[in-house]
């Protein structure tokens, strides 16, 4: 069994390729370093699955927009679709806008996908750029190490108690360029 990777764009895994002043991502997509900007999280302690469809909510969303869904997702006001891990999902209301009825309030991921986009708007004023006027361009999570870890159990046995982690890497792009 291979090792899973979850990539929103749909784009192939890969090493990424470095054409002249054009260097790409860890999922193959060719990123122009003058026009945006990047931030990388690796191995956080939340779910894979929770990652996935939060990145997939804020791909494609202006900075700020995406900033005020996740601080409402943090206070329970907005719920995240869930469309591809949506079985035994209940509905939620104010999801009729993404035309989905399953849904959830993942806090502890929407935090740290928080923290990530902080730090990607950082770096983007850090390089001279506007952050009100990017928008994320590309997102994608990956599953990192598992944690392993054991439980104790009655009569000297042991249950495995896993953790798993995740990798998350974003990319923003000034809202004038071009697809």
């Amino acid at each position: 069994m291979g090792r899973v990777k979850y990539c929103v764009d749909g784009s192939k895994t890969g090493a990424g390729t470095k054409t002249g002043t054009k260097t790409g991502t860890k999922t193959g997509t060719e990123v122009d370093p003058e026009t945006t900007a990047r931030a990388m999280a690796h191995e956080l302690h939340i779910s894979p699955k929770h990652a996935f469809e939060i990145c997939r909510a804020v791909k494609g969303k202006k900075v700020e927009e995406a900033e005020t869904f996740l601080e409402a997702v943090l206070e329970k006001r907005a719920a995240v679709p869930f469309k591809r891990h949506k079985k035994k999902v209940g509905h939620r209301r104010g999801l009729k806008k993404w035309k989905w009825d399953a849904g959830r309030y993942p806090v502890k991921a929407s935090a740290e996908i928080l923290r990530l986009l902080r730090s990607a708007m950082g770096n983007a004023e850090y390089k001279g750029l506007d952050p009100e006027t990017m928008r994320i361009w590309h997102t994608a999570t990956k599953k990192g190490r598992t944690l392993k870890g054991t439980m104790p159990r009655a009569f000297g046995r042991a249950t495995a108690k896993n953790t798993e982690t995740v990798t998350i890497e974003m990319v923003l792009r000034e809202e004038g360029e071009k697809s």
